[in-house]
C-alpha cells in the first residue's frame, strides 16, 4: 500500500518474503515441519508469479493487479482470482486450510512418537484401517456394471433398444451389426430418446449438432451403458457422448478451419509422411482408419473427424503402404502404434496385412493397437480377431499389445470383461490410457477406474490432463485436482493399481510429467484467475527448447461446478496448494 510505484512494491514483496524463507530456515521462530512444507512451497509460488520474466513470458502482471488493489482499493479481477491469492496469504501466515484432512474425519491420529513395539504397530493398524474405511466410503460410489443389480438394468436397455430397432439377441452379439446400428442421425437421436431420458438443452445440442455435421455418434451397447434417468451413476458415460452446447456451438464456428484452430497437438506439424506422426525418437503412430463406432465428445482428432464409420475414413491401400515402409526405411523406430480413429474398425483382412507387414521389420520390437471397441462394441473382438492377434505375437521376437481407454468404472460391463480376456488369453499385454475429466474427476473416481480394470486384466499407463483445446472447457479440470489425485488418492493404493504416470501433452514435442515440479512452473494468475503454467518439455537438457506456455481453468470455478454436482467443496480444500 506504501509503495509509490510497481517496482517499489515488487522489491519490498521479495525483501518481506526472503525474510520469511530465511526466519524459518534458520529455526529463529519454531514451525512444525507439515507447515513449513506448505509455506515454503507458497514462498516459491509467490516469487514466481512477482518474477519480471515470468511476466514476460505470461504476458500480464499479477502483481500489479494486486498493487492496483492495495492502492486504489480495487482492481478489476474475478472471485477466482481473488480466491487463489486469499489461500496464499492464508499459506504465507501458516493458516492454509489444509488440516484436519477429510480422511482423518472422525478420528484423531495418535502421537505415534510417544509409542513402541506392538502397542505402536497396533495403534498405527487401526490409523490405517479407519483411512482404509473412509476410502470405502468414496469408491461404494462408483460400481462397475459387474454388479448383479446394474446388470439387471443394463439387460432392460438392451431390450429396449432391440424392440425399438425389431432386432433379436443374435444381432445385439453381432459387431458388424453394432457398427451397421450406430445412433448418429436424426432417426438414432428418436430411438436414444425411447431408451434413456435426454435433458432439453442435450437434446438440442444433438440437434445442432448433426445439423451442422459437427462429430456425434453412440453405439447400441454404449448406450445400453446408461441409466434411464440421468443421475450420478452414468454421469461420465453420458459426457463421453453428448455434448455440451458450447462445445457444439464452438465447432460450428470454426467450421471453416478446424483444422487449424483444434488441432491442439499441432499434428500437420509432426507428420513426416501422410498417416505418421511422430513425436519422439523410438516411436511413432500409423493412422489407416480416420474414425471410430462412435465419437468421444473430446477426441483430439475431432477436427479431422464428422461422424462415426465415415466413409472416407479408410486411407487408400497405397497411403497404408508407403507409412509403413517409411517405418522400415527408419531403424530408429522400435515400437508403432496402430491408431486412428479406432484401428479395430478396419476388417479382418485388413489388420491381418497391416499386422503381417509391421512384423516383417526386424527393428519394430512391439506393436501397440489403440482402440476404444472393448468399451464401445466389445463384440468385436472375436476369437477369429485374436488368432490373429496371437500370430504375430513373438516372445523374444516383437510383442503385441493393447492399449484402450477406459473412462469410468461405470463403461465395465461383463462383455467387456471377456473382451479382456479373450485378448489377454493370447499373451498380450492391455494398457488404459485415461483422460482425467469434469465427468471423472471426484475424490477417488480415478482410483475407482484403476481398481475396476486391474480386476478384468487391464493395466493403468496413463492419465492425461484435458489439454488446452477450448472448445472443450466444460471437461477440463485443474492441473492442480489431478495432482492432488496423484498425491491424496492414487497414492493410498497398492503399487500394481497406481502404475500409471499423470501428464501433460506440450503441443508438438509430447507428453510431460506432471508429478514433480521439474517440467512445470506456475508463472502467473490472470485476472479473471486463470494459473498460467510454463512446460519444459522432456528434451530440455538435451536440446534446447523453449517452452510452453499453458493457461489453465480457474480453481475455484471447478470447485463451485463440484458443488452444483453434490460434491463438498471443503473435501477438496487442500487442491490450492498443488502447484
Amino acid at each position: 500500500m506504501d509503495s509509490e510505484a510497481l517496482e517499489e512494491a515488487r522489491e519490498r514483496l521479495i525483501r518481506y518474503l526472503e525474510d520469511l524463507d530465511w526466519r524459518y530456515r534458520r529455526d529463529v521462530d519454531r514451525i512444525e515441519s507439515w507447515d513449513y512444507v506448505l509455506l515454503s512451497e507458497a514462498v516459491l509460488f509467490l516469487k514466481s508469479l512477482i518474477s519480471p520474466r515470468n511476466e514476460q513470458l505470461a504476458g500480464h502482471s499479477s502483481l500489479e493487479l494486486l498493487w492496483k488493489a492495495a492502492r486504489t482499493g480495487d482492481a478489476e479481477v474475478s472471485d477466482d482470482f481473488i480466491a487463489e491469492f486469499l489461500h496464499l496469504f492464508k499459506a504465507l501466515k501458516r493458516q492454509a486450510d489444509v488440516y484436519p484432512s477429510y480422511l482423518m474425519e472422525g478420528h484423531e491420529p495418535p502421537d505415534f512418537q510417544k509409542y513402541e513395539g506392538r502397542e505402536a504397530a497396533c495403534m498405527r493398524s487401526d490409523f490405517l484401517d479407519h483411512m482404509g474405511r473412509q476410502m470405502d466410503s468414496y469408491l461404494v460410489r462408483y460400481p462397475t456394471g459387474l454388479l448383479p443389480e446394474v446388470a439387471r438394468r443394463r439387460e432392460e436397455n438392451r431390450n429396449r433398444i432391440l424392440d425399438a430397432l425389431g432386432a433379436g439377441l443374435d444381432d445385439w452379439l453381432d459387431w458388424k451389426w453394432q457398427f451397421r446400428n450406430v445412433f448418429k442421425d436424426r432417426e438414432g437421436l428418436e430411438i436414444i430418446k425411447k431408451v434413456v431420458r435426454l435433458e432439453e438443452e442435450q437434446e438440442q445440442a444433438i440437434l445442432l449438432a448433426l445439423e451442422n455435421r459437427v462429430p456425434f455418434g453412440v453405439t447400441p451397447h454404449y448406450l445400453h451403458l446408461m441409466d434411464q434417468e440421468p443421475g450420478g451413476l452414468d454421469f461420465a458415460v453420458r459426457a463421453q457422448v453428448f455434448p455440451p452446447m458450447k462445445y457444439v456451438k464452438s465447432m460450428m464456428a470454426h467450421k471453416k478451419d478446424r483444422k487449424l484452430a483444434f488441432d491442439f497437438m499441432r499434428e500437420r506439424d509432426t507428420s513426416p509422411v501422410d498417416l505418421v506422426t511422430r513425436r519422439y525418437p523410438r516411436v511413432a503412430i500409423i493412422k489407416p482408419y480416420d474414425s471410430c463406432p462412435q465419437i468421444c465428445v473430446y477426441c483430439q482428432r475431432n477436427w479431422e473427424i464428422t461422424e462415426p464409420l465415415m466413409a472416407s475414413a479408410l486411407a487408400p491401400r497405397e497411403r497404408i503402404d508407403a507409412a509403413i515402409d517409411w517405418f522400415a526405411d527408419h531403424p530408429e523406430m522400435m515400437d508403432v502404434l496402430v491408431t486412428g480413429g479406432d484401428s479395430l474398425v478396419m476388417s479382418d483382412d485388413l489388420l491381418d496385412y497391416i499386422l503381417g507387414r509391421l512384423s516383417e521389420i526386424p527393428h519394430l520390437h512391439s506393436i501397440r493397437i489403440a482402440t476404444r471397441v472393448p468399451i464401445t462394441v466389445p463384440q468385436r473382438i472375436t476369437e477369429e480377431l485374436c488368432e490373429i492377434f496371437a500370430s504375430y505375437y513373438e516372445l523374444g521376437k516383437q510383442t503385441l499389445y493393447m492399449v484402450t481407454h477406459f473412462q469410468h468404472p461405470y463403461e465395465i460391463s461383463p462383455e467387456t470383461a471377456k473382451a479382456i480376456k479373450r485378448v489377454k488369453m493370447q499373451g498380450m499385454g492391455v494398457y488404459n490410457q485415461e483422460v482425467f475429466t469434469f465427468a471423472n474427476c471426484r475424490r477417488f473416481e480415478t482410483a475407482a477406474v484403476r481398481i475396476g480394470i486391474k480386476q478384468i486384466g487391464v493395466d493403468p499407463y496413463y492419465t492425461f490432463n484435458m489439454k488446452g483445446k477450448t472448445e472443450m472447457e466444460d471437461y477440463a479440470v485443474p492441473i492442480a485436482r489431478i495432482l492432488q489425485e496423484r498425491k491424496e488418492e492414487a497414492r493410498l493404493l497398492p503399487g500394481i493399481f497406481r502404475t500409471d504416470e499423470p501428464v501433460f501433452n506440450v503441443p508438438f514435442l509430447g507428453k510431460d510429467h506432471l508429478r514433480g515440479w521439474q517440467n512445470h512452473e506456475v508463472i502467473s494468475i490472470t485476472a479473471d484467475g486463470r494459473r498460467v503454467y510454463t512446460f519444459l518439455p522432456w528434451e530440455k537438457n538435451i536440446v534446447r527448447v523453449k517452452p510452453y506456455i499453458y493457461t489453465d481453468v480457474p480453481i475455484l470455478r471447478f470447485l463451485q461446478r463440484l458443488e452444483e454436482r453434490g460434491e463438498d467443496p471443503e473435501e477438496y480444500r487442500s487442491i490450492w496448494y498443488y502447484y
